[in-house]
């Protein structure tokens, strides 16, 4: 019997001593970052493809999971790396992209890319009380799909709804985030599509104006939703993040 299912599995692609830390999303999985992660291998960089704690499993684990959980996933990865590389970029898909910047704002990786990143949760009073209604109610259902590539979609792994515990940490994280953000003066690479269903696209303009770094960039896409690293027009996400490490350490792609 496996715990872990198809599509949840971290992945490593050794390589260069240039590596690409890749972080996947709120109930989401690995798979997320892979085709990312297969293209980044193909420019020579090592990567690591982190599973967060809780995730790629059963929606029920998710109970047991605090943000610092998942931090630590992303940790946990950073290390791995670190013992082959010399220099580490960091890139994550949506709450990815939050655990990317908040590692950035501590430990001395050489750059990072935030993709359909958020900035806070939408305006509504019930979440302030959410940590509280979970005790009753503990699912929150997820909104009408935002996918361009319906085959892309079909093939995508995720969990079915939000439990409401992990909203209230998903809401605690972005607390950290908003403090962490002056404090990275890193180069940083922010990535959002028009058209993304579950972050509004002010939630990239939000981070980007907050960011420490002065060298920093803000790209759209426009043919895709929320999972900008798998649909349709996902080939220019790879480009841009490809590039973007090229820049930020010197290696010949």
């Amino acid at each position: 019997m496996r715990f872990v299912k198809s599509g949840g599995e971290p992945f490593l692609f050794p390589g260069g001593s240039v590596g690409c830390l890749l972080v996947h999303g709120f109930t989401g999985a690995p798979r997320e970052m892979l085709d990312l992660g297969e293209h980044l291998a193909e420019q020579g960089h090592t990567v690591h493809g982190v599973r967060l704690f809780a995730h790629g499993t059963q929606v029920d684990d998710m109970l047991r999971a605090c943000w610092r959980d998942w931090l630590a996933s992303v940790e946990d990865g950073y290390h791995l790396l670190q013992k082959h590389c010399d220099r580490i970029v960091i890139m994550g898909l949506s709450m990815g992209g939050m655990l990317s910047l908040i590692f950035a704002s501590r430990f001395p990786v050489v750059g990072v890319v935030a993709m359909s990143t958020p900035y806070a949760l939408p305006s509504d009073w019930r979440l302030r009380f959410i940590r509280f209604f979970s005790l009753f109610q503990r699912r929150v259902a997820k909104g009408e799909s935002d996918w361009v590539d319906p085959a892309a979609e079909e093939n995508h792994f995720d969990y079915p709804y939000y439990p409401k515990s992990s909203v209230a940490e998903l809401r605690d994280l972005m607390v950290v985030l908003q403090s962490a953000l002056p404090r990275i003066i890193i180069p940083a690479l922010v990535i959002h599509s028009e058209n993304d269903g579950g972050v509004p696209p002010q939630n990239a303009e939000k981070i980007f104006q907050a960011l420490g770094s002065s060298d920093k960039t803000l790209e759209w896409v426009q043919r895709s939703g929320h999972v900008i690293t798998r649909d349709a027009e996902c080939q220019r996400v790879f480009v841009l993040a490809a590039e973007f490490v090229t820049k930020v350490t010197g290696a010949a792609s």
